[in-house]
């Protein structure tokens, strides 16, 4: 099976229940919220979503920016986000089938383009590629985000050892863990200004194991608050942030 087989059955029905349970949308709610701040999302803002599968971070983001378009190359995730999307009154977002090989999108007319849990599904050279892209896709001094698993995580390395079955599962043919300093360079070679910091170490897993446990989410994310801090802990966080911006 292959990487668009694999997510065409994922988003065939187990994601759209699984992302429905209350940690996943706890998580999804923190990471909105972080999005908006950290690019400085305005009213004006048009955003682009690479990989947006069923645009459930999507549509919480739309309220607060002027337009959303969100991107995926599976059919069903598509038409599950454009079904939410209908459902939410929300008119100001478009869903595409498709990617960046395959869309003709305008050049320089995005002010915030997002990438959650996409960029390790791309294999190397196609992640080079999309780095190349953005600065063609935003507008002077637009802002790049992404959220990726980090090969140094220990959440990985500890979920490997004592659930390896739960692991294999939710993990697709072609993806793998970014190692962050070399990822964040390629977008830094792009002609972008760059600089990645660590997202959580626990919450995320949490809300991925325990998708029931809104509470232990919470407990989780208050964690990690202080752990992404710590000097040498935060390098066996479990994802990690790029932010870069495009020149003014």
């Amino acid at each position: 099976m292959g990487e668009r087989e694999y997510h065409e059955a994922i988003y065939s029905g187990f994601a759209q229940s699984h992302f429905a349970r209350p940690a996943i949308r706890a998580f999804r709610r923190h990471l909105a919220a972080r999005i908006l701040a950290r690019s400085r999302a305005e009213p004006t803002s048009h955003l682009l979503s690479l990989g947006c599968g069923i645009g459930d971070t999507e549509l919480l983001v739309a309220p607060h920016v002027a337009r959303v378009t969100g991107i995926d190359f599976s059919e069903a995730a598509i038409r599950q986000a454009r079904a939410d999307a209908a459902q939410a009154g929300l008119r100001n977002v478009e869903f595409l089938v498709g990617d960046l090989s395959s869309l003709e999108l305008p050049a320089r007319s995005f002010d915030i383009v997002i990438a959650v849990f996409f960029l390790h599904h791309l294999p190397p050279a196609e992640l080079e590629s999309t780095a190349r892209r953005l600065p063609v896709l935003l507008k002077p001094g637009g802002v790049f985000y992404s959220l990726d698993p980090s090969r140094y995580r220990l959440s990985g390395a500890l979920g490997r050892i004592l659930v390896p079955g739960l692991m294999r599962k939710y993990r697709s043919p072609g993806e793998r863990e970014l190692e962050p300093a070399a990822t964040c360079e390629l977008f830094r070679r792009a002609g972008l200004e760059t600089e990645t910091c660590f997202y959580d170490f626990l919450s995320t897993p949490c809300a991925g194991l325990f998708p029931g446990a809104p509470r232990l989410y919470r407990l989780a994310r208050l964690a990690d608050e202080v752990l992404v801090r710590l000097p040498l802990i935060r390098r066996l966080g479990s994802n990690f942030e790029i932010l870069a911006r495009a020149p003014a």
